[in-house]
């Protein structure tokens, strides 16, 4: 019965969270026969606190525009500056239709307006419509195109005629610049979006996008085919694009394809009718190969499973983090890994001498916890970090991401044999200190994992490939002066090798014991539904304020076994709920939505991953769970103080 109201209120938060998102300010007109001189329609206003800025566009290939060269064209921009930034995509390569480039453009205010001119050639059949929102995607609209030449006619238009075209974009504020927001994208919306899933892809944060496009969580409204703003800290990331192959000619003597789907329908004989069985044949041929193949794997999981299979709780009683063997490479391949990372732009490459006069040479009062230190480097707190080992594919990891939400590189040292790792400072320290030493309230709890969802959605949906963080755990995960969560460590991530995301196997099981599914423990069955299962045994630390061993105390089979009394009971005993929730709170939280957080970790926490949920789906979860603990939280204040 609990499941059903799960999955029932898991609809309804959908629905009530995602089905109505619209627009920061009046969108553009798509009716060029109408004169539009609104700001929405023809621009952004020059509010900014410079009047030059970078700033960035997301374009969708279409062809003829669908090659770094041509598109460089069209956007009046260097080739080799679109190339740079879309992962170093040759001049002549040939995109897929609505493939997403990023263009980098200097942004200026010209007259009232935000803009970035280009000029375009028009050809034949073309108007002031199909260019706005076919040839540039929505980047402009027409009626600033019309603007630009001061024509009221849409017919006014020849081909060969070159035309200014204004693309959308802008500078930040001063407000924002004081948020650490340093660029605005123009991301041109597409049916099915939302404002939190596109903050979320480019790393944003959602509630500085809501403010930016003059929205709030109660009216986010957005519409297809108009641009939103997107405010980032860091230039976009094209990690999160999908490169589709080269698009190639068909091969001159294609095969004829075997259509396996039997009809619902009837056939009588035909002319075709040898060539019909002779397909079917050669399809109960492939067929029957793939099931004796699916077999032997089946087998082999299971037998493997039967030898290695250990009691879970037994080998969950070892809480400690399961490390690979250091391997450390040789000095010659470590220096060649520090030549490469010299040419990565966004990585700095400090001296041991810079590492020492940040620190006081290592002194001890700079020292945080393991081998990691408090320091000083241009201007900026940091935390540097000593590996003895191979950090290469760390490294590579952290620099192809860029989220709020994950910690960030900033920069490495190499010095007789040792690295270091330079990364931002999160002065709140580990949400471990926090959840079993401290005090935090059920809004911040909510906060802080809806953070650690975000940053995990990020990870398996917008990266390509997707990653596995592999080690979610409470001492992983980071919080800043605002109690905003940064995962960290991603010393154990691999990227997800299986088709579609699918479950690969692995020999080394690796992690920290007590967070690791049990398909992983048991079979070595790779998949982001790890994480899922680790960020389960997270959400219930974070309600309980007990740690996974103290939590493991009882346990017979599986960890579910915590919450399943508490869901048989529903929310008929409020007694059981107050005994299970961190007493630290007092009794200060939404009871409903306690329970429903109880529920969410049961489903993360199931023997079967193909039954959890994914981080997408916890995600919206969270959203609507966070809205309304901070509602609550609100209501609850004001009471108090009246």
């Amino acid at each position: 019965m609990a499941n059903h109201s799960f999955i029932y209120a898991l609809i309804c938060f959908l629905i009530s969270c995602f089905s109505l998102i619209a627009a920061q300010q009046p969108y553009a007109s798509k009716n060029c026969a109408k004169s539009d001189n609104t700001s929405s329609v023809l621009g952004y206003n020059c509010n900014g606190m410079n009047k030059t800025c970078q700033s960035y566009l997301i374009f969708r290939t279409v062809p003829p525009y669908n090659t770094i060269s041509s598109i460089a064209s069209l956007m009046s921009v260097s080739a080799s500056q679109i190339s740079a930034i879309n992962q170093n995509v040759s001049d002549n390569f040939t995109m897929s239709t609505n493939t997403e480039v990023i263009i980098p453009v200097t942004c200026s205010c010209t007259g009232k307006f935000y803009q970035v001119n280009t000029t375009y050639v028009v050809r034949r059949n073309d108007n002031y419509y199909v260019i706005a929102n076919d040839t540039f995607g929505g980047l402009t609209t027409c009626n600033a195109i019309q603007n630009e030449k001061r024509s009221r006619n849409v017919a006014d238009i020849f081909p060969n005629e070159k035309l200014t075209i204004p693309l959308r974009c802008a500078c930040p504020t001063k407000g924002q610049v004081n948020e650490g927001i340093k660029y605005l994208m123009s991301f041109v919306i597409q049916p099915g979006n939302a404002i939190s899933s596109i903050a979320t892809k480019f790393g944003a944060d959602v509630g500085q996008t809501l403010e930016a496009n003059e929205k709030t969580m109660q009216d986010s409204v957005i519409q297809p085919f108009t641009t939103l703003l997107v405010p980032l800290q860091n230039p976009p990331n094209s990690s999160v694009m999908e490169y589709p192959p080269l698009v190639l000619p068909p091969s001159p003597s294609p095969l004829p394809s075997v259509n396996l789907t039997p009809s619902k329908s009837k056939t009588s004989p035909s002319k075709g009718g040898n060539t019909k069985w002779a397909y079917f044949g050669v399809g109960v041929v492939v067929g029957g190969v793939f099931v004796l193949l699916a077999g032997m794997t089946l087998l082999f999981v299971l037998m493997r499973g039967r030898r290695n299979r250990t009691n879970l709780v037994a080998s969950s009683k070892n809480f400690e983090a399961q490390e690979k063997a250091i391997d450390i490479k040789p000095e010659n391949e470590s220096l060649e890994v520090l030549k490469n990372i010299s040419g990565i732009a966004s990585l700095k490459v400090y001296s041991f001498k810079d590492l020492q006069g940040g620190t006081d040479d290592f002194n001890s009062k700079h020292w945080i916890k393991g081998s990691v230190y408090k320091g000083i480097l241009d201007g900026n707190q940091v935390a540097i970090k000593k590996v003895n080992g191979d950090v290469s594919k760390e490294i590579s990891v952290l620099n192809k991401i860029n989220h709020s939400n994950l910690v960030n590189l900033l920069g490495v040292c190499f010095n007789d044999g040792v690295w270091y790792l330079v990364y931002e400072y999160a002065i709140n320290g580990p949400l471990s200190d926090w959840i079993f030493e401290k005090t935090l309230s059920w809004g911040k709890r909510m906060q802080i994992a809806w953070d650690v969802a975000t940053g995990l959605n990020y990870l398996h949906s917008y990266t390509s490939p997707p990653l596995i963080h592999k080690d979610i755990k409470s001492c992983n995960i980071l919080l800043d002066d605002n109690f905003r969560a940064k995962i960290a460590k991603f010393a154990l991530s691999r990227p997800v090798s299986g088709n579609d995301g699918q479950f690969t196997l692995t020999k080394h099981i690796i992690g920290t014991k007590g967070y690791l599914a049990p398909e992983y423990l048991e079979n070595g069955l790779v998949s982001p539904m790890l994480d899922v299962y680790s960020f389960g045994v997270l959400l219930l630390e974070m309600i309980t304020g007990k740690n996974v061993a103290l939590l493991y105390e009882g346990v017979t089979v599986h960890l579910s076994e915590v919450v399943t009394p508490l869901i048989s009971e529903g929310e008929g005993n409020a007694q059981s709920l107050r005994d299970f929730v961190d007493h630290s709170l007092g009794g200060d939280y939404p009871t409903d939505v306690a329970m429903s957080m109880v529920v969410l970790v049961d489903h993360c926490l199931r023997n079967d991953p193909g039954s959890r949920p994914s981080m997408d789906e916890i995600v919206r979860v969270l959203s609507k769970t966070l809205t309304t603990s901070l509602i609550w939280g609100s209501s609850s204040a004001s009471t108090t103080s009246s």
